[in-house]
């Protein structure tokens, strides 16, 4: 990946990732300790059962190293930033999705590179083209994820009419920016397209409605509410894709295709969780 690319995905990150932290307040942390039970379901399904669902579609669909390496990057990262505007438009808990995806997109500062260094020894030993450079995705992760995060709740503690002016402008920067970095790898890729996408098709929409789908059930089974469960499950589901295209292009670029592929996907899938949300909400609406 060249110099510019590189700076570009990365000042999206940031911009991203600020505009994460200007929607943040202190009680959204605080969250933690009025809700224990539906902040563990969220975190054991993104940090410790989407890597090990990745792990197993992996095994089950044999696919080559380079897709491997790619969607165990996926699974390393993060709930994405739009994670929090689908919830609302399934008329889930919205204030439960900002907990998660902040409190998770800090937690895998320690967890990607764990995850990724596995994924390399796993799936390309004795490759002279690939290693772990896990003192850089650690830096890069502080430098796209702690830093813009604080940042943006600093701004919204000492600048608050500030920040809420920004948040608008910035969160719909941000879906421009993802859509831009999809683009830039398609065309980057193009001669390769077809092929990429059909090799990693399969196995992404796998993994986001498998995620989806026991999001969903692991929350039920914890006796959490339909609105809470119904937000884990588009939690699980939904990515931090521009995150995972970064990390990947500190190793080789190529695995960045199925974060990508799946990026574009998992707005379609998530249009039924959103259709059965709506659906459930006018129904307790006619019960009132």
């Amino acid at each position: 990946m060249d110099s510019v690319s590189t700076l570009i995905l990365v000042i999206s990150l940031i911009i991203i990732m600020t505009g994460m932290g200007l929607s943040l307040t202190l009680v959204d942390f605080k969250r933690v300790l009025e809700f224990p039970k539906a902040i563990f379901v969220g975190f054991l399904n993104q940090i410790i059962l989407l890597p090990l669902i990745a792990y197993g579609l992996i095994k089950f669909y044999n696919v080559n190293d380079s897709i491997a390496m790619g969607v165990m990057i996926l699974s390393a990262c993060p709930g994405g930033p739009t994670s929090n505007l689908v919830t609302h438009l399934a008329k889930g808990d919205v204030a439960l999705s900002v907990t998660l995806t902040a409190i998770n997109s800090i937690l895998t500062i320690i967890s990607i590179p764990i995850i990724v260094n596995f994924a390399v020894d796993d799936f390309t030993a004795g490759s002279d083209i690939v290693n772990s450079p896990v003192s850089e995705i650690i830096a890069v992760l502080l430098a796209v994820i702690a830093l813009p995060l604080t940042i943006g709740m600093i701004l919204r503690i000492k600048k608050p009419e500030l920040a809420k002016k920004m948040d608008r402008p910035v969160r719909i920067a941000s879906m421009l920016i993802i859509v831009l970095v999809i683009v830039g790898i398609v065309i980057k890729e193009m001669a390769q397209l077809v092929e990429r996408i059909t090799e990693s098709f399969l196995i992404v929409i796998s993994l986001n409605i498998s995620t989806m789908v026991i999001g969903f059930f692991t929350a039920r089974l914890f006796r959490l509410n339909f609105k809470q469960s119904l937000t884990i499950s588009l939690e699980s589901g939904n990515q931090n894709g521009t995150l995972a295209i970064q990390i990947s292009s500190l190793i080789n670029l190529t695995f960045g295709f199925p974060a990508a592929v799946y990026s574009l996907f998992m707005y379609v899938t998530a249009a039924i969780p959103i259709w059965i949300g709506n659906k459930v909400s006018d129904k307790d609406e006619l019960r009132d």
